[in-house]
């Protein structure tokens, strides 16, 4: 009923097909391929990872990755591409949004039917600068999503965990609110959400009632937890950096409701895939200690899948 997959960030240091036969291997059966250009220079955490390089899909290389696929029974849930494209360096955030608009393309050539990426933030502008900020750059991206038939699948991460990201962090998709607007600027039914519950935890907000408030766009789910540490945010407050009392986790080590979670995605009929994003630091030491992170999140997981 629900895909499980894991995003393939983790496995930096493995090649395409070593990623498939990993998850083969281990009873996934689907991945989430990150899509950085090759050229790309962001050392941030979990970025600049390709797995697949889009700007060389000849008809060969789409030949080559679908037989991959097809070799290791598992299918890919979505491209990834994580930039951020309202940069206020317009060199920059051209850069960006083209790019997103080739993983796009790939992704229709592929038969991919989801694109994840951030709707991106200008930092020094604030919410409502930033929507008209988005209402002028955001629907030459959606139109080149409904030109090829793929989704785009926003995800809620405010991009606020290192210094030079705030104060108000780098993605503008932040809360229901914002998603709101972003869906009456753009009503397109391309535009929706890579939803991750873990993002609303240590922003104070409830991280199931988006499920049924916002079925219709759920077009990628992330399945990350966080655990929140009182007694450093009682020191810090929220106007601190956020991991200054937050800590990404395996699902299941943290403060989601899983239950729950899975509970309402039954309930609004959700089908799609379910992706183990894993940035627990705890579980970064070794190559070993990354795979055991995902499978261990699959073991927990599993009580919920079947």
């Amino acid at each position: 009923m629900l895909k499980l997959g894991f995003v393939s960030a983790i496995l930096a240091d493995f090649g395409f097909e070593h990623v498939l036969n990993f998850a083969s291997e281990h009873g996934f059966s689907c991945v989430e391929v990150m899509c950085w250009p090759t050229n790309n220079s962001d050392s941030r955490r979990y970025a600049g990872v390709t797995h697949l390089d889009v700007s060389s899909l000849t008809p060969q290389k789409i030949a080559d990755v679908k037989y991959q696929l097809r070799s290791a029974g598992v299918s890919i849930s979505a491209l990834g591409y994580y930039p951020n494209p309202l940069d206020p360096d317009q060199e920059k955030a051209e850069f960006y949004i083209e790019h997103i608009k080739e993983v796009i393309r790939g992704a229709a050539k592929l038969g991919v039917p989801v694109v994840n990426t951030f709707v991106g933030r200008d930092t020094s502008k604030n919410i409502t600068d930033n929507l008209a900020l988005f209402a002028d750059v955001w629907p030459g991206i959606v139109k080149v999503a409904e030109e090829n038939n793929v989704k785009i699948g926003i995800e809620n991460c405010p991009m606020f965990f290192t210094n030079d990201e705030w104060p108000g962090g780098k993605n503008l998709a932040i809360s229901p609110s914002v998603w709101n607007r972003m869906f009456e600027l753009i009503p397109s039914r391309a535009l929706g959400l890579n939803y991750d519950p873990s993002h609303m935890i240590w922003q104070m907000m409830d991280e199931i009632k988006p499920i049924y408030q916002f079925k219709d766009r759920l077009h990628h789910i992330h399945l990350k937890d966080v655990k929140l540490y009182r007694d450093k945010l009682d020191q810090v407050g929220i106007m601190a950096n956020p991991l200054e009392y937050h800590s990404p986790k395996l699902p299941g080590l943290g403060d989601v409701n899983w239950r729950g979670f899975f509970a309402a995605l039954t309930d609004v009929r959700y089908r799609g895939p379910v992706v183990i994003e894993v940035e627990d630091k705890a579980y970064e030491g070794s190559i070993t200690d990354v795979k055991s992170a995902i499978l261990t999140s699959r073991n927990y997981l599993r009580q919920f899948l079947g």
